[in-house]
């Protein structure tokens, strides 16, 4: 197994756990927020695939599929374009309100770039910089990779969240 073919699967469990955790949830169980102050499932969701979609456009030198595809625009959510839920505040987390179809077509498109954009390295392109606001500066492989992570967490975020009693 070679690098690319070593990201390719790990991104790859990512749509499965997003699929299976929006299956049978319904408008009021995707917003329902936890303790009444945690994240929604749908902002969860929302968030994760803001996340990889800016993280791999700005990697890959790509136009995020959020605007490319148009999906600022169809969710219509009172956020501007360029917002990934990072720092939001309850009112914001609030904001989110999407439909479980809508959520999965946006992290699909995305996912769908990220595994065109993965499947054209090699693995001398993971050494290259791509942030130098840190120090060390971060690498493309450290980027994916912690991409990955923040991911999962959130898709596990969310699969527990759905798990919750409604209160």
């Amino acid at each position: 197994m070679n690098t690319s073919e070593l990201l390719l699967e790990s991104f790859g469990r990512i749509p499965e756990a997003v699929e299976a955790t929006l299956k049978g949830l319904d408008s009021d169980k995707l917003t329902h927020r936890p303790g009444g102050t945690g994240n929604s499932i749908a902002w969860l969701l929302w968030h994760l695939a803001r996340v990889e979609d800016a993280q791999v456009a700005d990697a890959a030198g790509l136009e995020q599929v959020w605007t490319a595809q148009d999906f600022a625009g169809s969710f219509g959510l009172a956020l501007s374009a360029e917002d990934t839920g990072y720092q939001h505040s309850s009112e914001e987390v609030d904001a989110v309100n999407a439909s479980a179809e809508h959520l999965l077509a946006y992290y699909t498109a995305v996912h769908q770039q990220t595994v065109d954009y993965i499947r054209s390295l090699k693995d001398e392109d993971l050494d290259r910089i791509v942030d130098r606001q840190w120090d060390p500066p971060v690498t493309l492989a450290a980027r994916l990779v912690s991409t990955i992570v923040d991911c999962v967490q959130h898709v596990g975020q969310a699969a527990y969240a759905k798990g919750l009693p409604a209160n």
